[in-house]
């Protein structure tokens, strides 16, 4: 009885640590010509495809020509949108 409660105890914690959370839909978006040469390439968002987000990228010297998913390969310049830091500024108060 105490195995069959440890081993269910054992299934609920890992089914909440391995549940699917809120889906994050990251991507790039290509930097077309005219880009500065930290965003020569692509420029990395989190979240979804928003104004901020593209104005993040804009900051950071990226010419937005399109979206895609973001290039795992070693030759491509690829600059991060910076994200506000939500818990740091309920702290700043």
């Amino acid at each position: 009885m105490i195995a069959r409660l440890t081993a269910l105890a054992f299934a609920l914690v890992v089914s909440l640590v391995l549940a699917p959370r809120e889906a994050s839909a990251d991507g790039c978006y290509i930097c077309a010509a005219g880009s500065s040469d930290v965003c020569r390439n692509y420029c990395r968002y989190t979240g979804s495809d928003t104004q901020q987000n593209r104005d993040r990228c804009r900051t950071m010297g990226c010419v937005i020509g399109g979206t895609a998913s973001c290039p795992q390969a070693v030759n491509y310049h690829i600059c991060l949108a910076p994200t506000p830091a939500p818990l740091l500024a309920s702290y700043a108060r």
